[in-house]
């Protein structure tokens, strides 16, 4: 049985071996942790699963990004992930749990776009992130622009060129 409860519950260190296990330990050479240098993770969008023993075996981060347009207009988005669960514990629907507690928790009707680095046929397949839209934004590394995924409520438009970073206070 797994229970999600909020990141903020367990220890820090435990958090870190397991993105250890899931990325490696040089996950922070990453561009998504570029995106989101410097800036603190959404507590409550930020969530664990613990299984019956109190093992950790999965977790979801939120973050505070902006897309800025070549002009300099900025919008606010939130990045998700890492969306991390144990080696051994995949294929558990872990990592689903995660992504819709934290999509209820959020309650999208009333939500910035979503933006994260992700699998395009999982992702869109059960949580409907695309890449249609993102083609002409950019990030401060190397990435792969079909793995660029990005989630807006119905109505709602995003700019179609522009660079992901942190968010920053105008």
């Amino acid at each position: 049985m797994i229970e999600i409860i909020p990141l903020a519950e367990i220890p820090s260190d435990w958090t870190e071996e397991l993105l250890d296990r899931a990325f490696g330990n040089d996950r922070y050479k990453r561009t998504a942790y570029k995106v989101r240098e410097g800036v603190e993770e959404l507590g409550a969008l930020s969530f664990a699963a613990i299984d019956g023993e109190r093992h950790l075996a999965g977790t979801i981060q939120c973050w505070p990004v902006m897309l800025s347009e070549p002009d300099g207009k900025t919008h606010p988005m939130i990045m998700v992930g890492p969306v991390a669960v144990l080696p051994e514990r995949q294929g558990e629907n872990i990592g689903r749990l995660l992504m819709r507690k934290m999509l209820d928790t959020l309650a999208i009707n009333e939500s910035l776009p979503l933006v994260m680095v992700g699998d395009p046929e999982y992702y869109d397949r059960f949580f409907a992130f695309s890449a249609e839209g993102t083609a002409g934004w950019d990030m401060p590394g190397p990435f792969e622009k079909h793995r660029l995924l990005a989630r807006v409520r119905e109505g709602q438009t995003i700019p179609e060129k522009g660079m992901l970073g942190p968010w920053k206070r105008g």
